[in-house]
């Protein structure tokens, strides 16, 4: 389906991206001594942040783009299942983002919320995964060699800021774990912006028979590329 209003909430995507990347700008520099480097963006939004309230107003609009988006992708695809299952993720992932339990700045005693800001992560981290797959799938080869690139990134940053993360609870200094998880966050909003724009051209995703829900197809396509 090929609508305006369609097209209208598929751009969602690519301000959503933007409109995040905005956010890691403007908000850390209403935090004088805020580090990027070293800090992880979950601090921006800490129990006693100074920046915490702007932080989770502007989160709430971010949440609402990526919503926004992700029904655009299930108006869109049809009868594509693969795309649904992506837009599912996208939707899914939105609502969970609405409330996130937010963690305490460093050398605060973790509580609760501190645990549940991890198991947070968790899902939110296996839907960005599933939106990447199944999205990649009803593609060509080009679009699923760039998604896999996005996954590959996942892995070897995640794997360097989970590395670094228990300095974070122990007060102790982490001068890359900003860094690392930036290229990760990085990744998957530059991985958006291109989804949507795809999504955006006419006949250059694939009919639903050339589609699939299996992630298994996926990375057997990949390898036979």
């Amino acid at each position: 389906m090929k609508t305006k209003q369609t097209d209208l909430l598929l751009w969602c995507g690519i301000f959503s991206s933007l409109f995040y990347v905005a956010m890691n700008v403007i908000v850390p520099l209403q935090w004088p001594g805020y580090d990027p480097a070293a800090q992880v963006v979950s601090e921006l939004s800490a129990i006693g942040a100074p920046t915490r309230p702007l932080w989770v107003a502007l989160g709430m609009v971010w949440g609402v783009l990526v919503a926004a988006f992700g029904i655009g992708v299930w108006l869109r695809a049809e009868d594509d299942r693969s795309l649904r299952v992506a837009s599912a993720a996208l939707i899914i992932s939105s609502i969970i983002g609405f409330y996130w339990p937010p963690m305490h700045m460093r050398g605060a005693a973790p509580t609760l919320t501190d645990t549940l800001h991890i198991v947070w992560t968790v899902p939110t981290l296996l839907l960005m995964l599933v939106t990447i797959t199944f999205g990649a799938a009803a593609f060509g080869r080009r679009f699923r060699r760039f998604s896999l690139g996005t996954v590959a990134t996942f892995m070897v940053f995640g794997i360097l800021t989970f590395r670094d993360a228990p300095g974070i609870a122990a007060n102790l200094p982490t001068p890359w774990i900003g860094i690392w998880e930036r290229i990760n966050i990085g990744a998957y909003m530059v991985w958006v912006i291109v989804f949507a724009i795809a999504l955006l051209r006419p006949g250059h995703y694939a009919t639903p028979r050339e589609s699939s829900t299996d992630p298994q197809d996926f990375f057997m396509k990949i390898r036979a590329t």
